[in-house]
C-alpha cells in the first residue's frame, strides 16, 4: 500500500520543533547567590585540606590515632564540606546530613571515637570554613554565606547526637542481651569463664563477696525494672548484673557481705510478695549456689506466711527441707546436727528433751533428773555451737528439723 505524501502545514499551524516544552525539562530559575555557590565548589577541597591541617595542629588526640582512623576523620570532614556545598545550593530541600556526613565512615569510627572528640572535629571544620567566608563568598553575599553556615552547624551538631544516640541505643540493646545470659547462666548453673568474659565486657570488676536476690518482676516494661535496679544499685554502692526472666526479677549483687542489707537496698522495684535473697559466696561462679538457694526459699516461702520482707534463704532452710530441697537437709544437718553430735550427746539430749517438754527449763530438768541451770546451760551451749537459740520460737523449729533430718541421715547411713 503506498505511503501518503507529506502534507505541508498550514499557516500558523505548529509544527514539531515547535512543540512545548515537557515541564521536566523547564529550566530551573538561576541560584540567588550562584557565584558564591560556584566558588565554593571549587574551595570544597583546599577547605578540607585546611580543616584536617587544623586538626593536625590543634587536636592530640587526632595526631596519636593510626593513620586508618585519621583517613576516615579526613573523609568526614570533606563529606561535611561536600554537604554543606549540597545544601546551600538547595537550602529548601530534605537533607539526610547525618547519612551524608558520617555514613562515610564505617560504623566501627563510633567507638574509635568519643562524642567529645566529634564535637571538636566538626567544630574545627565549622571554624575553617568560617574564617574563610571573605575569601569564599562573593562580594555582598559574605552575610548570607554566613549565615547558611550558621544554620548548617546547628544541622549537623543534631546529626552529630544522631549518629551517637543510635549507637548508645544499639550498644544498649546488645548489652542488655549480654546481660540477660549472665544472668541465666547463673541462675540455671551454666556459668562458665564465658560468664565471667561477658560479666567483664558489662563493667562487672569481679567483686569478692557475691549473693543472688530473687523475687517477683513488675508489671510493664521490663526494661524500667531494670534501670531501676540498677539506680538503687549505685545509691546501695553495688556492682549489679539483673534481668527478667518470666515473671521472676533476678539480681546478682556484688560488693556487700551481708546479703539481708543488700535486699533492703534493692527491694523497691520489686513487685509485691517475698524477696529472698541467697548466701555471700566468693565469686560470680559460685553464685550459682546463692541463685539456687534463693529460688528454693522462693519456692517454699508461701510456707512461712509471716516471713519478713525480704528474708534470707538460710532463714527459710526448715520450709525448703519439707519443700525437698536436698541442698537444705543436708545444710541443716551438717551445720547444726554433727556440730552438736561432735560436742557431746549430753547436748543432743539435753535439746531434744527440751523440745519435747513445750521448751519447758523445768519439765526438761525433770526428764533429765538435773537442775533447771544446768539445762540452761546446756541451751547456751547449743546456741554457741549452732547459731540458733532453743528459746526462740522460730529458731526451736529449725533445730527441730535439724534433729530430725539427723536421725534420718544416721539411720540411713546404718542400714
Amino acid at each position: 500500500m503506498p505511503e501518503p505524501e507529506p502534507r505541508e502545514p498550514r499557516e500558523n499551524e505548529p509544527g514539531p520543533q515547535d512543540a512545548p516544552e515537557s515541564p521536566d525539562r523547564a529550566p530551573r530559575p538561576p541560584h540567588a547567590h550562584a557565584a558564591t555557590l560556584r566558588r565554593l565548589e571549587q574551595s570544597s577541597g583546599s577547605l578540607a585540606a585546611q580543616a584536617i591541617a587544623r586538626m593536625d595542629e590543634t587536636l592530640p588526640w587526632y595526631r596519636a590515632m593510626p593513620p586508618e582512623n585519621r583517613s576516615w576523620i579526613g573523609l568526614v570532614a570533606q563529606a561535611g564540606i561536600a554537604a554543606f556545598t549540597e545544601w546551600f545550593r538547595h537550602p529548601d530541600a530534605p537533607q539526610a546530613i547525618s547519612t551524608d556526613v558520617f555514613g562515610t565512615a564505617p560504623r566501627e569510627l563510633t567507638r574509635a571515637i568519643t562524642l567529645r572528640q566529634t564535637v571538636e572535629m566538626v567544630r574545627t571544620t565549622i571554624e575553617v570554613m568560617e574564617s574563610a567566608i571573605e575569601e569564599v563568598a562573593a562580594p555582598g553575599d559574605e552575610a548570607a554565606l554566613r549565615e547558611a553556615l550558621l544554620v548548617y552547624a546547628r544541622e549537623i551538631a543534631f546529626a552529630t547526637a544522631q549518629v551517637y544516640a543510635q549507637a548508645a541505643e544499639a550498644r544498649g540493646a546488645w548489652d542488655a542481651r549480654l546481660e540477660s545470659l549472665v544472668v541465666n547462666a547463673v541462675l540455671s548453673g551454666e556459668a562458665d569463664d564465658g560468664t565471667l568474659s561477658r560479666a567483664a565486657a558489662l563493667g562487672w570488676n569481679s567483686p569478692d563477696q557475691v549473693c543472688v536476690v530473687l523475687g517477683t518482676a513488675p508489671d510493664g516494661d521490663s526494661e524500667l525494672t531494670v534501670e531501676a535496679i540498677r539506680r538503687a544499685g549505685r545509691h546501695a554502692k553495688l556492682q549489679v548484673l539483673t534481668g527478667v526472666l518470666g515473671e521472676r526479677l533476678v539480681v546478682i549483687a556484688g560488693g556487700s557481705d551481708d546479703p539481708l542489707r543488700v535486699a533492703k537496698g534493692l527491694i523497691g522495684p520489686f513487685a509485691p510478695g517475698p524477696v529472698v535473697a541467697g548466701p555471700v559466696l566468693p565469686d560470680l561462679l559460685a553464685a550459682t549456689r546463692s541463685a539456687q538457694a534463693a529460688a528454693a526459699g522462693l519456692k517454699a516461702c508461701a510456707a512461712w506466711q509471716d516471713a519478713p520482707r525480704p528474708v534470707l534463704a538460710d532463714d527459710l532452710l526448715p520450709e525448703r527441707a519439707i519443700a525437698g530441697d536436698p541442698t537444705a537437709r543436708e545444710q541443716l544437718v551438717e551445720e547444726i546436727y554433727r556440730p552438736l553430735e561432735e560436742a557431746g550427746s549430753a547436748l543432743l539430749e539435753t535439746l531434744s528433751v527440751y523440745l519435747e517438754q513445750a521448751s519447758s527449763l523445768e519439765g526438761a530438768a525433770r526428764m533429765l533428773f538435773v537442775h533447771p541451770n544446768t539445762v540452761r546451760y546446756r541451751l547456751r551451749r547449743v546456741t554457741d555451737v549452732t547459731g540458733w537459740s532453743p528459746s526462740d520460737v522460730r529458731s526451736a523449729f529449725t533445730l527441730r528439723i535439724a534433729l530430725i533430718l539427723g536421725r534420718l541421715a544416721d539411720t540411713d547411713s546404718q542400714s
